[in-house]
């Protein structure tokens, strides 16, 4: 291994709060070399953004940090490395964003929107690399071009909001290059992207590090994305570095608990199991000892115990279940559905028509879950709110349980609102901040006349929350107390207070952790069995698309490409646009993974 770049010894991140200090990052110590792709894996609160804070020099005013972080200018290979956590803040700017750069979790939100892209790239330039005017608009170029984005010469011009996700992260990633970093920190770079352009962030990262040598530190939650960048994983929870060791040991000989339940959590496409493993059922917090810290104690299972953990869906089963449901007349008919849009194209601002929903038909049977698939903009959402009529179709039909939907009165959509319901994506937009979770849950039984008395709805409130995993003194709580996978599960408690028959779970854990998603995931199976549920699942993940659904319909700019049952569209992909969204899945295939570290080295 090359000379580290950066060690990080003894590293230490707490926060001053009115209550007393709360330590984010407990002593951890770790080295990054030369040209190395470090992963930093671990859940929300585990400490990895805060470490990457640390070392970049931004972890806020009220942090409190201690320990050492040697950096080694490779430029300077005869000059002594340097303890950044030493130099005087004016010092330390001298080494962010021009020797250690980052990228943040989200582009949207890191971009100036009221500068264009280029102006943002050049401010860059000129500051880390003293470049003036035509020069430094050469240079955004080139970089746009070295980040492989269409049309560099235009998207200077253009404005954050104006390109999509991939776009905006390629952006923030010329940014991070401007100062041409020794050590480029990418925090969740692929959270939330389609398979796709998560493949194509992936392959520019590794390209890019093979052209300039860069030293990477990967910041994930995924331990699927981890395998395909990483030559070493370092694992934290709860603060600790509790597990570090090159990408094909760890995944082949996991030693923590907790890293056991990272890499069996997330949805297998070879297998097909029964429910998703949790990090619960392979660690448990030992907290008898009131004078030292939490201890994590390993569970240990039977041979019987471990066979049923990951027991996989018998064949025979799943066949019947399928021709019992698919043998019933469908609860939803979809046909020829249109939704066009209005849009204006042009220096002379013509009115042009968008087909976001381009003739689609289609039939879902009671008890069944389709899963619909496809890159963001392809007409998914925009589908789903066709149907529930949140926004109206330009032509075509929809029939639930034997009614026309586009022919009902408003009166009767309402009332049809009860059996159809929708889980949104970004759980916490979707609840009041100013109302009590008892009050969310309740307002839809109050709406459609359910419960009889208020002490009757509070007392179901409350068993639905227990039905999702939660408390019932939760109902007291606002939706801000909530992690992002409870008040998923809230969400999922208010859709099922109105006693539905048909749920569209739209990109409902997409931005969850994977540990939290597969908690969620064996939810929405529970209650399916229980109350008899049909659910139409959206992702851009086809891993979780096929752990849930018994079908699987592939949608491409408004069309379907291909729809049929999970495991025909996943083993015999017949279109090509299918083909490539399965290859873009990331491959944690113990083979898979020593071929990638051999091509690497």
């Amino acid at each position: 291994m090359a000379f580290p770049i950066l060690d990080v010894r003894e590293l230490s991140v707490a926060f001053a709060t009115k209550s007393g200090p709360i330590t984010a990052v407990k002593p951890i110590s770790f080295t990054l070399a030369a040209g190395e792709t470090l992963g930093l894996v671990g859940e929300s609160g585990s400490g990895k953004s805060v470490t990457s804070l640390a070392i970049i020099g931004l972890p806020g005013q009220n942090a409190e940090l201690s320990g050492e972080i040697w950096f080694r200018d490779p430029s300077q290979p005869e000059a002594d490395p340097v303890n950044l956590l030493r130099l005087l803040p004016e010092e330390r700017r001298q080494y962010r964003g021009k020797l250690i750069s980052m990228i943040f979790q989200e582009p949207l939100t890191s971009l100036n929107p009221v500068y264009t892209c280029g102006d943002q790239v050049i401010e860059a330039l000129r500051l880390h690399q003293g470049l003036k005017n035509e020069a430094a608009r050469a240079k955004a170029v080139e970089l746009f071009e070295e980040v492989k984005l269409p049309e560099p010469q235009r998207i200077l011009g253009r404005y954050p909001h104006q390109l999509s996700g991939g776009q905006q992260q390629r952006v923030m990633i010329a940014i991070a290059l401007a100062g041409n970093p020794a050590v480029l920190i990418a925090d969740e770079p692929t959270t939330a992207l389609d398979v796709t352009i998560q493949a194509t962030i992936l392959d520019l990262l590794r390209e890019l590090q093979s052209s300039r040598g860069t030293a990477i530190i990967f910041i994930t939650h995924d331990m699927g994305v981890v395998s395909e960048i990483a030559d070493r994983v370092a694992v934290m929870y709860k603060g600790n570095l509790v597990e570090i060791a090159p990408a094909y040991d760890l995944f082949a000989h996991p030693q923590h608990p907790y890293t056991k339940g990272l890499l069996n959590c997330r949805p297998r496409p070879q297998q097909q199991l029964q429910r998703l493993p949790t990090v619960s059922d392979f660690m448990e917090e030992d907290d008898t000892n009131h004078d030292g810290p939490t201890q994590i104690v390993a569970k240990v299972h039977t041979a019987e115990e471990e066979a049923a953990l990951l027991a996989e869906v018998d064949p025979e089963n799943r066949e019947q279940r399928r021709q019992a449901l698919w043998h019933q007349e469908p609860i939803l008919k979809v046909g020829h559905l249109t939704k066009a849009f209005s849009v204006r194209r042009g220096f002379l601002s013509t009115k042009a028509e968008l087909r976001a929903v381009d003739d689609v038909s289609f039939e879902v049977y009671p008890g069944e879950t389709l899963g619909l698939v496809g890159e963001s903009g392809c007409g998914k959402s925009t589908l789903s709110r066709c149907l529930l009529r949140l926004i109206e179709p330009t032509t075509g039909t929809v029939h639930f349980d034997g009614r026309s939907v586009l022919d009902l009165s408003s009166t009767e959509m309402r009332r049809l609102r009860r059996e159809m319901q929708i889980v949104f994506q970004n759980p916490y937009g979707s609840l009041d901040a100013r109302q009590s979770i008892g009050a969310a849950i309740i307002e839809p039984m109050k709406i459609h006349g359910l419960g009889g008395s208020e002490s009757d709805r509070q007392a179901r409130a409350a068993d639905l929350l227990e039905r999702v995993g939660l408390d019932a003194s939760a109902l007291r709580r606002m939706p801000h107390e909530f992690s992002g996978g409870q008040r998923q599960r809230i969400c999922i408690a208010r859709t099922l207070a109105c006693e539905p028959k048909f749920i569209i779970c739209d990109e409902s854990v997409s931005a969850l952790d994977v540990s939290v998603q597969a908690q969620v995931l064996n939810l929405l199976k529970d209650l399916q069995k229980e109350f008899d549920l049909t659910y139409i699942f959206i992702s851009h993940d086809l891993s979780v698309v096929k752990f849930v659904s018994d079908r699987i319909m592939v949608m491409n700019r408004g069309r379907i490409e291909e729809i049929g049952p999970t495991e025909d569209i996943y083993n015999s992909p017949q279109r090509p646009y299918t083909q490539q969204l399965i290859a873009a899945i990331p491959d944690t295939d113990l083979d898979a993974i020593r071929q990638r570290q051999m091509v690497q080295s």
